[in-house]
This record gives C-alpha cells, structure tokens and sequence, in this order.
C-alpha cells in the first residue's frame, strides 16, 4: 500500500503553507537586496544594473550571492540610515519646539535685565507671569 499526500489531506495543506510562505519570505528578501542596492552610493549604475539583473535572472542564487557578498555593508548603510533620520527627526524637534529654551530661559533673560536695571521690578512681574501662563 502506497500512502500518498491525497491520503492526508492536513500534511498536503501544511506543505502548501509551508511552500506559500517561502515564496513570501524570499520575495522579502529580494525586495531588502533591491532596495539596499539602490540605496548604495559605493557603485556605479553599471554596477546597480549588474545586481539587479542577477537577482530578476537567477533570483534565489542572486540574492542569496548579494547577501554573502554585502552582508558587512548592508547592516553599516542600514545603521547609517537609521542615524541618519534620528539626526533629522532630533533637529526638526529641536526646531519644533523653537530655541528659547521655554519658560525658565525667558524669565532667566528677565531677571538679568532686572539686575542689569534695563527693566524694572513691574516689568519683569509681567514678563514672568506671561511666561508662566
């Protein structure tokens, strides 16, 4: 007696899933290759075209070639990026929330100018209380 898939329906529909989500994790990761490789600013255009001919070609030995080739590089570009938007997210707050320091550098400038005798005492009250509100 031979037993066959067709005797099991559970294990043909587990292979199928299985087989299903290889495809989902390869076209991942050919997506992160093609993707890291325009992102690259190292090569040239030819270079750039060469790669991706390899991988739409001879797509599992091209990207899994491109990962033992530029798995060192693709982390440092990746890291890089990532500091790279920090960077510029922490200026556009640092913009955002303007260069005055708040409310504590404000009644700080006051007070110096009190001491300094630019303003008087009503002044800096005022200047104070509409810092605070």
């Amino acid at each position: 007696m031979v037993i066959t898939a067709t005797s099991y329906p559970f294990l043909n529909i587990l292979w199928e899933t299985l087989i299903f989500f290889a495809w989902v994790i390869f076209i991942w990761i050919a997506i992160t290759v093609l993707i890291d490789v325009f992102r690259r600013r190292d090569i040239s255009g030819w270079a750039k075209a060469a790669w991706v001919i390899f991988v739409v070609v001879i797509p599992w030995i091209g990207v899994l070639v491109y990962l033992i080739v530029n798995h060192d590089g693709m982390a440092e570009r990746r890291m890089s990026d990532a500091k790279a938007s920090q960077a510029q997210f922490d200026q556009y707050v640092r913009e955002a929330a303007g260069g005055t320091g708040g409310a504590a550098a404000e009644i700080e400038k006051a007070k110096q100018l009190l001491d300094s005798g630019a303003i008087t005492q009503a002044e800096f009250d005022a200047i104070k209380a509409k810092a605070l509100a």
